[in-house]
């Protein structure tokens, strides 16, 4: 019997995770604001960062990485679709470690705002430096304001949602 709770708790993090990473795709491609270098502005950063605060490392990291980066497939943004999996993978692994370090000592909601805006910047370095690397670093730093304006909109929609998975105890 042991081995059967075990097997339905784990069957229920892979449900919840698939969940979010289809949020995750969803989010990212329901509004698109194309930026500068081929790139877009979207909302999935706040599902990305609710996969880091929610779920442990690993499944944090698939759910946000893969969701992410498939919407970029779908898409027709072939080549940003590793770096994606990567960047967004990694930002919830930085939500998720940044909230574990900071919530004892000051609170969840101070511990979302430093840890979200940590994944952010992060992902603002992160989307800079590949783009660097196609189209010149120079030319990369256009989408630095856009990308900005997208990590604040994930930050202020991710804690809401948190929020509110909290208050319908969802989580």
């Amino acid at each position: 019997t042991l081995c059967r709770v075990m097997e339905k708790h784990n069957v229920k993090k892979i449900i919840f995770s698939s969940m979010l990473a289809a949020l995750t795709c969803v989010a990212t491609m329901v509004i698109k604001i194309p930026s500068p270098l081929n790139g877009y502005i979207n909302l999935g950063d706040c599902i990305v960062l609710l996969s880091g605060w929610l779920l442990s490392p690993l499944y944090g990291f698939l759910s946000a990485g893969l969701g992410s980066a498939l919407a970029d497939l779908f898409s027709g943004y072939v080549t940003y679709a590793p770096a994606t999996f990567l960047i967004k993978g990694l930002m919830a692994l930085i939500a998720f470690g940044g909230f574990q370090f900071i919530h004892k000592r000051f609170g969840n909601l101070t511990a979302r705002i430093i840890s979200g805006a940590a994944a952010e910047v992060f992902m603002i370095a992160g989307y800079w430096l590949f783009e660097g690397f196609l189209y010149g670093f120079g030319a990369s730093a256009v989408n630095i304001p856009a990308n900005g304006v997208q990590g604040i909109a994930g930050l202020v929609i991710g804690m809401s949602l948190t929020r509110i998975f909290e208050k319908q105890k969802i989580i």
